[in-house]
């Protein structure tokens, strides 16, 4: 649980480098086996020229944020938005960072921001969640 009382403008990160194995993993779980993910040679005819990183994998890093760190333990979340700016290729780091923009009772609204390892910005959002 949360020890100190969350304010706006309080932050948190969390970064991941992006493995085949998570790409392969997270298609078997959610079913999403578009060729762009995980056939080689077909992504290398799309715009991308190589395999890319599902956007969802991408962004569930940030429920690990907001699960475990800010607000953490114990919160639920409520609502996602996302953007999809530039694409996560395989190998590549992403930090995932929250921002508190608001607090209002229980519900707590953050901004969501994953960067590459170039500090590009990849998908950008907010959240709501219950603390």
């Amino acid at each position: 649980m949360q020890k100190e009382k969350i304010k706006i403008g309080d932050s948190a990160s969390v970064s991941k480098t992006i493995t085949e194995t998570d790409v392969y993993c997270f298609a078997e779980i959610c079913g999403d086996f578009n060729p762009l993910h995980v056939n080689e040679k077909e992504a290398e005819k799309s715009r991308f020229g190589k395999r890319i990183c599902h956007g969802m994998l991408v962004s569930s890093f940030i429920s690990t944020v907001l699960g475990m760190y800010l607000p953490g333990p114990g919160s639920i979340y409520l609502e996602q938005s996302l953007e999809f700016l530039a694409p996560v290729f395989i190998d590549d780091t992403i930090t995932v960072t929250v921002i508190v923009k608001e607090i209002n009772n229980k519900i707590v609204s953050l901004e969501t921001i994953v960067v590459n390892q170039n500090m590009q910005k990849v998908i950008k959002g907010y959240a709501k969640v219950m603390v």
